[in-house]
């Protein structure tokens, strides 16, 4: 493969994170995720919450794929009924977050480095029982990465994450359509 091709393939495969709020009612998220696994492709975060006005929720997807294809999604999405608004933040200057625990085993010496990288990438100590100690980090995905490679040598037993979450920076391009005012 030519190194413009392996290029244009990485691109091919950039991540995607998609807001959608939707009415919050069974059966709902499962058609959603039916929209991802007709076109083939993995959900690789989700994250779901109650929205600000009862009755409605509002979802972070992340997924991979050609920005073809995922525009597809978005139009699929778009159709579902009790979706009431989708978007693609992959080029926005949206406001994003994500939370991880880390639990690394270690004491003594191994334990003072762990918790001097947590908290160089803003993270702290949330627990320390028999010889484990939680990590508690936010911030974007890349910092977590990071401070998962900067714990690399050490020995990490568990990694929760919540996946991205994604808001808007400024006005709510969709308040107006369940109820409140923008």
């Amino acid at each position: 493969m030519s190194s413009a091709a392996a290029a244009q393939a990485g691109m091919d495969n950039d991540i995607h994170t998609f807001s959608l709020v939707a009415r919050d009612k069974p059966g709902v998220l499962v058609r959603i995720a039916l929209v991802f696994a007709r076109r083939g492709f993995n959900i690789e975060s989700l994250a779901v919450s109650p929205g600000a006005t009862g009755g409605f929720a509002r979802m972070t997807i992340t997924s991979r794929g050609d920005p073809e294809t995922l525009e597809q999604i978005i139009k699929q999405l778009d159709k579902l009924v009790d979706v009431v608004f989708v978007t693609d933040h992959s080029d926005d200057d949206a406001l994003e977050e994500e939370v991880a625990l880390i639990k690394v085993r270690c004491d003594g010496e191994e334990r003072k480095r762990a918790l001097a990288l947590a908290e160089q990438r803003g993270g702290m100590l949330s627990d320390d029982t028999d010889g484990r100690a939680i990590l508690c980090i936010h911030g974007t995905s890349a910092a977590i990465d990071a401070l998962l490679s900067d714990l690399a040598a050490l020995a990490v037993e568990e990694v929760v994450r919540s996946g991205k979450i994604v808001i808007d920076r400024g006005a709510s391009p969709f308040a107006h359509l369940v109820g409140h005012r923008a």
